[in-house]
């Protein structure tokens, strides 16, 4: 017994350093990006862990009131206004729907440009204001947090961390410069694709021409949109020797919101950590009405349709031409669609002001996923092997569908071209063609197959951090490098003039030589 009884003590004792709560500090993007934060933040507090969430007053998604955290509100606006989002969104679409003429496509990437300009400087704003705020500064670092955790599509977590002098972790697919490992790992333009140049890790000359062009474009955007607000930020609040990105660079921890089932091979880093589909779950059993529905579909399943949380109505005619489309099939549909209510709707389609996306996708008679491309909504979709048929609209989502594609498991539409036909053509191929359930389902069980759930490898490199007060074993140093010592170029420098130098002894030890042979040879002659 003695044995037993001391073993036991002992696995109370680790448990114990394990659940012991600590403090952390979220400084978290607003939208879309928030909802898989909270995902986050959830998980940690039912971990025991206090959670602190600093937000702007006007904030779209993030509640100042919630069982699971604190907040700080900032006295500042910064946040995500939801008329101007569907503004916005309503413009972009209407450019797209005139052509997709060159200008057009100009026109729509410079108006996303100077949204994300305007962003970034109304969030330096604000943290300018915080940073200048002695009091709650002050109130900060009393509060002894163990680390920050933050969504570097801004830079505000991440420079509040260095100022705190705190442990830093990413909750990361995007930052302020582009997807994210181009800015950790080594990224061969040979092979590792620029984020929206739609090509794969398999090019053509052609195709690595046009990805070094991309590259070139990105650092245009680079320099447009970040670079002008983050630049003089950082020189002012952190010293003229400082450059953004080192504080970036310098994060213990990457929790990288994909994996290889979705990311092309690439090299990789050691503090990145993949925890794609930490968000998804087993499917829970729908409301009565909506089981009904679904059940009423028979052998011929349902389709299920969201445009995610920027777009909740399309413009009438699309929206006619989808439920047009709709109708003309034996599925049921369940449609997320606020708008008005479409006169070519068939009835055999459900229109919900929101439904439970994970809860359907997971249901055995759902057959396709009508979406938009946005990050989370693929996962679910591959965590629970439904193929895809794609309307992109802005942002990264383009990019993400054309993966799927790529990988078979997705039909990509331009909505600016959309009508009935092509879509309702499009549908049907995802429907009856075998082979994008068949390779969903592969992507599936690729996912799943790993030792543990993705959620909990997050859960374990945060507490990680936590313990160890960081992780700076696992971060290389070389970001602190100039761009002439990372490549070498110094180094090469330094071996051709090594090279011209000894070339150069040669040759003169050689003429010397033969001068003096041939100066010999004719004073004997004369």
């Amino acid at each position: 017994m003695f044995p037993l009884n001391f073993v036991a003590l002992q696995v109370l004792i680790c448990s114990a350093a394990f659940v012991s709560g600590g403090k952390v500090l979220v400084y978290p993007m607003d939208g879309s990006h928030w909802i898989n934060m909270k995902v986050l933040i959830e998980e940690l507090h039912s971990r025991g862990h206090e959670i602190t969430v600093l937000r702007p007053p006007d904030s779209w998604y993030i509640k100042a009131e919630s069982p699971h955290y604190k907040s700080i509100t900032i006295n500042s606006p910064a946040g995500l206004d939801e008329d101007k989002v569907g503004i916005f969104v309503t413009k972009v679409l209407n450019i797209r729907r005139n052509g997709a003429s060159l200008w057009t496509r100009l026109s729509v990437a410079y108006e996303v440009m100077q949204n994300f300009y305007e962003m970034h400087r109304q969030m330096l704003q604000m943290l300018g204001k915080m940073f200048e705020n002695t009091e709650l500064m002050q109130s900060l670092r009393d509060a002894n947090y163990d680390l920050v955790l933050t969504d570097p599509a801004i830079g505000a977590g991440v420079f509040l961390s260095h100022k705190l002098d705190l442990p830093l972790v990413l909750n990361v697919r995007w930052i302020v410069q582009g997807e994210g490992h181009q800015a950790i790992a080594p990224s061969p333009l040979s092979y590792v694709p620029i984020p929206g140049s739609e090509l794969t890790d398999k090019m053509t000359f052609p195709q690595r021409v046009k990805n070094v062009l991309n590259y070139f474009l990105q650092r245009f955007k680079i320099w447009y949109i970040t670079e002008s607000n983050y630049i003089p930020f950082v020189h002012r609040y952190f010293g003229k020797d400082v450059h953004y990105m080192e504080l970036f660079q310098a994060a213990d921890i990457w929790l990288m919101r994909n994996d290889f089932t979705f990311e092309f091979p690439r090299p990789t880093m050691p503090n990145i950590v993949y925890m794609s589909g930490f968000q998804c779950k087993p499917s829970k059993p729908l409301s009565k009405e909506l089981e009904d529905f679904v059940q009423s579909s028979g052998e011929h399943g349902i389709i299920v349709m969201t445009l995610g949380t920027l777009v909740a109505k399309l413009p009438e005619d699309i929206a006619g031409d989808i439920a047009a489309a709709f109708a003309q099939l034996p599925q049921k549909v369940i449609w997320r669609h606020k708008g008005k209510r479409p006169s070519t709707l068939g009835n055999n389609t459900l229109l919900l002001d929101w439904l439970p996306q994970n809860n359907l996708l997971g249901h055995p008679k759902t057959r396709v996923f009508v979406a938009h491309g946005g990050t989370n909504g693929i996962q679910e979709a591959i965590y629970h092997g439904v193929p895809l048929v794609g309307l992109p609209l802005m942002f990264d989502q383009q990019d993400n569908l054309f993966r799927m594609q790529a990988r078979g498991v997705a039909k990509v539409l331009d909505i600016g071209t959309l009508n009935k036909d092509n879509f309702l053509e499009a549908l049907k191929k995802v429907l009856y063609e075998t082979t994008y359930r068949e390779k969903m389902k592969t992507l599936s069980n690729l996912h799943r197959d790993q030792p543990m759930k993705p959620l909990d490898r997050a859960m374990f490199w945060i507490e990680f951090v936590m313990r160890n007060k960081g992780a700076s074993h696992l971060r290389t140093e070389s970001y602190k490098m100039s761009t002439i010592q990372y490549y070498s170029i110094d180094v090469v420098a330094f071996l051709l003039a090594c090279l011209l130098l000894l070339f150069t002894v040669s040759i003169s030890v050689i003429v010397f030589l033969w001068r003096r042979v041939f100066c010999k040879s004719k004073v004997k002659k004369e």
